[in-house]
């Protein structure tokens, strides 16, 4: 395999064979999504790799939903080569709802083509383009693009990372981010809904929100910082010095199961926060006070993404996968 993508003989006619390896690290996550992206339903490709690229199995399903099989043909110790299959999407493709809700800043996407995420959630992103004319393909790119610009953001390849290296970035990157502006914002949330809140009364929910934001997300790190994230160093050790790691108590899944429900509920209060604000629109009668809240919303809605992103399918995912083998 001499070029990154080809077409070769396999037992299953002609197919697409992606070769890892020979990728530059910033291109090998797009190049995979691209390369699933222009498949049709029932078509394949192979993914060809120099170890077990399970981290890109959990990254598909988390963004794309049960739309397709993985399905080893060959498991090291040299190569790994999976088959890639795009299953019916007519079977399987989310609704706009669901989209909205794994990304919510996806919904600008479908609001630039005038596709009701709302009260039209239930349909699918095809059945909505077919009604109004809009050509299903183009918008598809764009909600993928989306994908991968929060996927590979500023082209650091988060997979390759150790985990106890990626689980110190996380908190000296994002939890000091939440430290420094979930603070600021609660105050401007309080102060703008003492202000406006009798004419815009939607405030007094989002005080309330980003109160309660405030208060599990504090506890939350402190949790991570003091107890989920040191196991994780230390399988992280253990997995170094080939040597075996037995935790006490609680198990690991456990806690990473506690911790993904602390981060739904959180990403469902962000969500409830952009629909009270419509999207964060801006009134005429707004004060300065007022724009900032939303811009800073806005950007702690951005950084939150990414930051529960690096913990749900990459840091722990590989953490499980590893832990796995100590048992």
């Amino acid at each position: 395999m001499q070029n990154n993508v080809t077409v070769e003989t396999t037992e299953q006619g002609k197919e697409i064979v992606v070769n890892v390896p020979s990728l530059e690290p910033r291109l090998k996550h797009p190049t995979i999504f691209n390369t699933f992206e222009n498949l049709k339903a029932g078509e394949s490709f192979i993914i060809h790799n120099d170890h077990d690229p399970k981290p890109v199995y959990y990254q598909l399903k988390s963004e794309h939903g049960d739309v397709f099989t993985w399905e080893y043909l060959q498991q090291g110790p040299e190569w790994w080569d999976i088959r890639v299959t795009k299953n019916d999407t007519n079977a399987h493709e989310e609704t706009i709802g669901q989209i909205v809700a794994k990304d919510i800043r996806k919904a600008d996407v479908l609001k630039k083509y005038g596709i009701d995420f709302c009260c039209g959630g239930k349909k699918t992103v095809r059945q909505v383009c077919a009604e109004k004319g809009i050509d299903a393909n183009e918008v598809e790119r764009e909600l993928l693009k989306t994908t991968q610009n929060i996927t590979v953001g500023n082209n650091l390849n988060y997979d390759e990372w150790n985990m106890d290296f990626l689980a110190d970035y996380i908190v000296n990157t994002h939890h000091n981010f939440v430290k420094k502006y979930l603070p600021e914002i609660k105050g401007y949330a309080i102060k703008v809904a003492q202000v406006h809140g009798g004419r815009h009364p939607e405030l007094i929910e989002i005080k309330e929100l980003v109160e309660d934001v405030h208060e599990e997300l504090f506890a939350h790190m402190k949790d991570e910082e003091d107890n989920l994230f040191p196991f994780i160093k230390e399988i992280a050790k253990a997995n170094n010095n080939n040597t075996s790691y037995k935790k006490e108590g609680k198990s690991f899944q456990a806690m990473v199961a506690e911790t993904e429900a602390e981060h739904d509920s959180v990403g469902r209060a962000m969500e409830k926060i952009r629909s009270l604000s419509n999207n964060y629109a801006i009134p005429e009668d707004a004060c300065t006070s007022y724009k900032l809240l939303f811009k800073l919303l806005q950007d702690f809605e951005s950084d939150l993404f990414v930051h529960i992103h690096l913990e749900n399918n990459i840091l722990f995912v590989k953490a499980i996968e590893i832990e796995k083998t100590f048992a």
